[in-house]
């Protein structure tokens, strides 16, 4: 059997199957989005009326292979990835990731992983190595059955929530005043989040706290810490659920990393933990009938939290996760590439004055660092931005913890100084990367990361945000204009 033929006929997916069809009877259903997301992060896909879904199930849809490269192209005009003459993608829907939509009841939302064509020649119906979801399932699996570790990861997402003209163009400017941890500028876009709030409950987050951050317009809603895929799904629905918001508010949902000068960027700490054991565990959210599969509203509670302090020093994650620190400290260069994934990052690792993390070190508690241990039994890799692609990263920091516990690696003694000053009194710490040009070649240097990008993913990566950062390089700016229109009589 084919990847694809085993996907479809695996053990228990036909009763999945099944339970959707009553879910989309019982919630009256008329159409379906299936989605999945390409090596940029972007939510892509086709919408079908719900009528066909028992026949997609089984046969899947059809979709250029381009799309997992948004379909964009190269600045020489070729299409990113895969040209016109390639073959057509298909997706399979997952069933257990079917879910309503909350601001039109009459339509759904379902996740799929992509295979290779049934007619290749070469590997028909094989995963398809550019599907960042597919992909990040398959290395969650793999490092389980080799260390018997589950990652489980907390995100942090910043953005600004920023207004429009009567016309829709951008105005420039934050709903509210750049004040951190201010209720009232919180206040001032309370119909905005409470929105937000609402439609997350009704697709699975089990939301815990949010507050006004230091930017104009600048919010950040958490929600509880998860397994590492169904995170990442919830991070891609948050977006979309930002962006229906900003919609019906006529603003805009701004994920972009730095779109003002001399005030914070939007980050996504990512915090993260290995776990044995434990159990998923439906959280209804206070839904007497779930809107949407089980999946969609459970979290994995209890286990054992292999992270947590072994010694006195309560300070020190135990030995698994130093050896996970030493794999990611290893490997923090090439990691950049895929945390601050944009030219736009860099303007944030250039901002130092807002506790920017560009020093490749750790330490506890300690902000200045691109790692931090942020509580006993996790630590936040802080060198991650708003546009990056969770996927990847997730399956990026499954690679650099297999290299660190494969290897034993030592991550050093944790900085309890903050770095600025550590390096005055003579501490050798190397920067991260800082510019999207430096990560790209850190990361064309780092099989380990590379490998969790496998074959056409890298290809594609590679392609798309080099070609990125050429058209950068090419390109004629404001401040080029500022700066050198009139510099010689």
């Amino acid at each position: 059997m084919t990847d694809l033929e085993k996907h479809v006929n695996q053990p228990g997916r036909a009763k999945l199957v099944k339970q959707v069809r009553a879910k989309i009877n019982e919630l009256k259903i008329d159409y379906i989005f299936f989605q999945f997301i390409s090596v940029t992060g972007r939510v892509v896909g086709k919408g079908i009326p719900a009528d066909h879904w028992e026949r997609t199930c089984e046969k899947g849809f059809q979709l250029v292979y381009g799309a997992t490269a948004n379909l964009f192209l190269d600045r020489h005009n070729n299409y990113i990835g895969y040209g016109p003459e390639a073959k057509e993608l298909v997706g399979i829907p997952d069933p257990e990731t079917f879910c309503q939509l909350p601001w039109d009841k009459k339509v759904a939302r379902v996740f799929v992983t992509c295979f290779r064509n049934r007619e290749e020649r070469v590997n028909p119906g094989g995963h398809l190595t550019s599907d960042c979801r597919g992909n990040l399932r398959i290395i969650a699996k793999e490092f389980k059955k080799k260390h018997g570790y589950q990652l489980r990861v907390g995100t942090e997402p910043e953005m600004m929530w920023l207004t429009r003209n009567e016309d829709g163009t951008p105005t420039g400017k934050g709903f509210s005043k750049p004040y951190c941890y201010h209720i009232d500028q919180f206040e001032s876009l309370r119909p905005v989040f409470m929105k937000v709030m609402e439609y997350a409950r009704a697709m699975g987050f089990d939301m815990i706290q949010g507050d006004h951050e230091d930017a104009p317009g600048q919010l950040e809603l958490n929600w509880m810490f998860d397994d590492v895929l169904r995170n990442a799904d919830r991070l891609s629905t948050y977006r979309q659920i930002c962006a229906q918001v900003a919609r019906e508010f006529n603003l805009i949902a701004c994920f972009m990393t730095k779109p003002f000068m001399g005030v914070s960027a939007s980050g996504c700490h990512t915090n993260m933990s290995l776990w044995t054991g434990g159990k998923d565990k439906v959280n209804k959210l206070g839904h007497k009938s779930l809107p949407g599969m089980d999946e969609v509203f459970s979290y994995v509670e209890g286990g054992t939290n292999t992270f947590m302090p072994d010694t006195k020093d309560v300070q020190l994650p135990g030995k698994i996760g130093l050896k996970s620190i030493g794999g990611v400290m290893k490997h923090l260069p090439a990691l950049t590439a895929i945390g601050s994934s944009t030219v736009n990052s860099y303007r944030r690792l250039w901002d130092q004055g807002f506790w920017a993390p560009v020093y490749a070190d750790w330490g506890y508690q300690n902000r200045t660092c691109g790692l931090r241990v942020s509580a006993p039994g996790r630590f936040e890799y802080r060198s991650v931005d708003s546009m990056h692609n969770p996927y990847l990263m997730g399956a990026s920091l499954l690679k650099a913890f297999d290299d660190g516990l494969t290897n034993n690696l030592d991550p050093g003694k944790p900085e309890s100084r903050n770095i600025y000053e550590a390096q005055k009194a003579g501490k050798n710490v190397k920067k991260l990367p800082l510019s999207l040009g430096e990560a790209l070649d850190r990361l064309s240097e780092d099989k380990v990361i590379q490998s969790a990008m496998p074959d056409e993913m890298y290809k594609i990566f590679h392609w798309y945000k080099n070609d990125e950062w050429e058209k950068f390089l090419g390109a004629t700016t404001q401040w080029d204009l500022d700066t050198y229109l009139d510099c010689l009589p």
